[in-house]
């Protein structure tokens, strides 16, 4: 065997360089019980250039770094089944390139797999390893390592700070309000990169082996690394299907397509409390008119809530106070085909509510909605004030339970005192900031991020920690 070529010994964690794609360092995982090679990318696009198969990706080579992003082309070799780490098979295009490790550079195949999840940017396997280098499992980064500063000069962009560099995807429909500036403002001051994503200029690409959201502008948006939700109920089908692909690409969404659907349908929403043995305002659903009597009587008779399924911020709630009142009112709403709910009627109530802005399992902060003179609904857009206040023990667990039942990381939960104890009113997916920011001076944006940072560094950690124990 040639000298320059004799088998040399590498850690379990190098780092190495892909001169012909422009990556100077990426961090590499060394692992002979892998067959093949692979290398984070996304944006795939295949393209045809001198009638030959080619394709264009981006890459992001440091870890926890979305700073630093380089473009690549290459001819492409194949594209194959590879079962990835965790059993499941995809198909993925396939390159060769050179590779430079311990002064040395050679050709290896790297299939362009989807590897943000993964502790790693590069997995280097036994094949690329065959005839050139064995590895010591209980050593790393024999060759040296690349530090910040290292970075910065390689690639000319800084490390973001610790706990930082995120991108993050605001999707809204209005960037002017309230609730949304704040976002964007908290995220910014946190040190993440912030891009508000008007939801109707996004559209999909559906795809098993390029899947893509694309915005109107032409760009793709597969890079980021976490999305809000913050939709409004006209586009609740279209925001959760673009939420929804957005998870299937591996982006973590602080409220789920899953959660947000199902809080957004005010009937599925009170069976799923219900069974979870939580507390609700008698509730009564019927499909035809002819029920409206019975209906009436199940809840305890007038007066009663009135409440159309698909409604938001008071909106779609009438208070009928009189049996005749009630009756037109059902009679009305069904025979234009509206889909309601008849709900009792929280007399000793007083016009007021709870509102519990729930993060990550917690009471973020609590307030006590009153409704203005002449109104019964407290919901603050329609006219109702608020003031901080302290919640019971129950009505604390009732809130976190009823969240834990939708599975929503973020959540209003609406509470109403009554003789028989504290009931659930309402979950929201999309709280607004603004009254809650403004009662209790807390800083309700920052929270959410917070949230974000604690979901993606959770994950990766999980990640790393499996990795690590398999190496």
């Amino acid at each position: 065997m040639n000298a320059a070529h004799q088998k040399f010994i590498a850690g379990a964690q190098e780092w190495c360089s892909l001169p012909q794609l422009d990556i100077a360092a990426v961090q590499a995982r060394v692992d002979s019980g892998a067959k093949t090679s692979s290398i984070h990318a996304f944006n795939i696009e295949p393209f045809t250039r001198n009638s030959s198969p080619w394709v264009r990706f981006d890459i992001h080579p440091i870890r926890q770094n979305r700073r630093v992003t380089i473009r690549c082309e290459s001819p492409t070799i194949d594209r194959r089944i590879v079962k990835s780490s965790n059993g499941q098979s995809e198909k993925r295009f396939v390159i060769r390139t050179p590779l430079t490790l311990n002064g040395q550079t050679w050709d290896i195949e790297l299939t362009l797999a989807n590897r943000d999840t993964m502790g790693f940017r590069m997995l280097l396997g036994r094949e690329a390893m065959s005839g050139r280098l064995l590895v010591d499992s209980e050593e790393k980064y024999l060759f040296g390592e690349v530090d910040d500063k290292q970075v910065e000069i390689l690639y000319g962009k800084s490390a973001p700070a610790p706990g930082s560099g995120l991108k993050i995807g605001l999707l809204a429909t209005d960037p002017d309000l309230y609730s949304n500036r704040r976002l964007i403002e908290a995220g910014e001051k946190l040190g993440h990169e912030m891009v508000f994503l008007n939801i109707r200029q996004c559209y999909m690409k559906l795809d098993a082996d390029s899947p893509a959201v694309h915005y109107r502008d032409g760009r793709i948006l597969n890079d980021l690394d976490a999305v809000i939700p913050r939709i409004r109920p006209a586009i609740t089908f279209y925001g959760c299907a673009i939420t929804r692909h957005f998870e299937s690409l591996g982006v973590f969404a602080l409220n789920n397509a899953t959660a947000i659907t199902q809080s957004r349908d005010k009937l599925y929403s009170l069976q799923l409390l219900q069974q979870q043995g939580l507390d609700i305002p008698i509730t009564g659903y019927a499909n035809s008119p002819n029920d409206t009597d019975n209906l009436i009587e199940m809840v305890g008779g007038a007066p009663l809530i009135v409440k159309l399924l698909e409604g938001s911020q008071g909106r779609g709630v009438v208070l009928a106070e009189t049996t005749k009142a009630a009756e037109s009112v059902i009679n009305a709403m069904k025979s234009l085909r509206a889909n309601l709910l008849v709900q009792e009627y929280i007399e000793e109530a007083g016009g007021k509510d709870l509102r519990c802005f729930m993060i990550d399992g917690k009471v973020a902060a609590a307030i006590q909605r009153e409704a203005a003179p002449g109104e019964f609904r407290a919901n603050l857009h329609r006219g109702g004030h608020a003031h901080l206040t302290d919640i019971s023990p129950e009505e604390e667990q009732l809130a976190i339970k009823a969240t834990q039942a939708l599975k929503l990381n973020v959540a209003g939960v609406d509470i109403i005192r009554s003789t028989r104890g504290p009931l659930l009113l309402e979950v929201n997916s999309s709280p607004g900031l603004e009254g809650i920011e403004a009662a209790t001076g807390q800083d309700v944006a920052a929270k959410m991020i917070q949230a974000i940072e604690k979901q993606i560094s959770n994950a990766y950690s999980q990640t790393t920690r499996e990795q690590t124990e398999t190496i």
